[in-house]
């Protein structure tokens, strides 16, 4: 198998035939991790498809992969969220390849937001780290009650709420426009093509 076979896009309105699959790989992943996830819907994952906020990895007709994007805080924050990969399709730099198109997707539509996620996948936290992200506190997100609602569906909610929503088990992790920082160690090729390829859309110093 080659990431050459896989087509990495923006999602269109008949991937929503998808949602209820997309909804139980977030949630096996999560089990397979041993971490806590909100549990989403089909309704909510088909939302994100067309809504035009979300990204789709297909092996011809077979979702080996899926992200979304959420805009909170009146467009001042942009989440990345749902980052799955096919267990069979592992190991390709599959995920490296939907992160950089989610990051596109969400520049594209909110160029001057900041960028954040909150994972408990190291390579997630990765990734982000080679695309400029930087870990934060969590008094750096978004002050959004809608978007920690969303945090209600997982098992570690206790957690957050113990703690004023200050931490949990989660990293938080930020990209600001505005004040960018240089990648960790040697960029992912694909990932510096795809964000050269944003700059030179968005006209990015």
């Amino acid at each position: 198998m080659n990431i050459k076979d896989i087509n990495v896009a923006f999602a269109k309105p008949e991937h929503t035939r998808y949602a209820e699959q997309i909804v139980t790989m977030i949630y096996e992943s999560a089990l397979q991790r041993g971490t806590g996830i909100a549990r989403r819907t089909p309704e909510y994952i088909a939302a994100k498809i067309t809504g035009g906020k979300s990204v789709v990895a297909m092996h011809g007709e077979r979702l080996v992969g899926f992200s979304y994007i959420e805009c909170w805080s009146h467009g001042d924050f942009v989440a990345t969220s749902g980052l799955i990969v096919d267990p069979e399709y592992r190991h390709l730099g599959l995920a490296g390849a939907i992160k950089a198109k989610t990051f596109e997707l969400a520049r594209l539509r909110f160029p001057f937001a900041k960028l954040f996620s909150i994972t408990t996948s190291l390579p997630v936290m990765k990734i982000n780290s080679h695309m400029g992200y930087r870990p934060v506190t969590f008094s750096e997100l978004t002050d959004d009650d809608e978007f920690w609602k969303g945090c209600e569906g997982c098992r570690n909610y206790d957690i957050l709420q113990r703690n004023n929503r200050r931490m949990c088990l989660c990293t938080g992790m930020l990209y600001d426009p505005e004040h960018p920082v240089e990648p960790e160690d040697r960029p992912n090729p694909y990932l510096m093509k795809m964000k050269g390829s944003v700059k030179k859309l968005l006209h990015l110093k």
